[in-house]
């Protein structure tokens, strides 16, 4: 995970330096032509799916966890996992929701995004790439849901987004843009990506680059979601999520079936209770 210890220096510079005028023009996540390998069914395990990222030369891997049997108008989940602890820092955190929502017809798509990569956070990400990578970060999710709702037998009507961390803040631009995710699990988002990623390696310009990435600051985006229904889970002892930014970002969030949950938990959220309650949501709206 992020290293505990904010950058003082850099926030400092923050404070004094003028604020560099953001740029005119929004950001935008239009995409078009996703390629997408037809996936067979395989049960338990799930099948592994390349799709096209935002760059054609750079494939997404993910896995499909379906029913054993082929399926008819199934409901779809679209699963974008955290940056956290190794292990589960992939498409695996959410395999066993994804494993017990497909004994009820719930078809999956779990996605590596690209901090599932080694030392992705202090190693491979820098802030002068931290702009067009979360674009396409975002064009990658929009992609990803192409290739779920293309699934033979997927009900592109019941499509449900769940993101944790850094998944959930990507996927908060993305319900902005794009409606075909009806319904929407965001856990543990915080206000803005530039708050995390100054606890990494500074700017040059701390003042210019939070002016730059406050263009994704996240209430803004989620005021604007498509999504018929909300459900936020947060952690009462989150150390990188105050209580107060959990209240702020559910305010935000379009007053259309919202629900914020908080739970006696740190900001992994793995417990049964955060799990149960997860799995109950989405069963509930999406009908099965």
């Amino acid at each position: 995970m992020r290293s505990l210890a904010a950058p003082l220096a850099a926030l400092a510079l923050v404070a004094a330096a003028p604020v560099t005028p953001a740029a005119s023009a929004p950001p935008t996540f239009e995409h078009a032509g996703t390629t997408c390998a037809r996936p067979q069914y395989g049960g338990r395990q799930g099948v592994t799916l390349l799709f096209g990222g935002a760059a054609p030369d750079k494939p997404t891997n993910a896995v499909v966890v379906a029913p054993g049997d082929p399926v008819k108008n199934a409901p779809a989940v679209l699963w974008i996992h955290w940056l956290g602890e190794p292990a589960t820092t992939n498409h695996t955190e959410f395999m066993s929701d994804a494993e017990a929502l497909a004994k009820r017809g719930v078809v999956s798509l779990l996605v590596d995004m690209p901090w599932s990569q080694k030392d992705w956070f202090t190693g491979v990400r820098t802030t002068e790439t931290d702009y067009a990578d979360t674009v396409a970060q975002v064009i990658t999710l929009r992609r990803a849901l192409d290739c779920l709702t293309k699934i033979p037998g997927v009900d592109a009507t019941r499509v449900a987004f769940v993101g944790h961390d850094f998944g959930a803040m990507d996927g908060a631009l993305m319900l902005a843009v794009d409606d075909r995710a009806r319904f929407a699990v965001l856990m543990t988002p915080t206000l803005s990506f530039w708050e995390w990623y100054l606890l990494g390696k500074p700017p040059a310009d701390a003042a210019a680059y939070v002016a730059q990435m406050s263009a994704f600051d996240l209430p803004g985006w989620l005021a604007q979601g498509k999504q018929k229904a909300t459900l936020l889970q947060f952690g009462q002892n989150d150390e990188y999520v105050a209580q107060a930014t959990g209240i702020a970002l559910r305010n935000a969030v379009p007053d259309r079936d919202r629900t914020l949950k908080a739970y006696r938990l740190d900001h992994a959220l793995d417990d049964p209770t955060a799990h149960d309650d997860r799995r109950a949501w989405l069963i509930a709206h999406l009908g099965v």
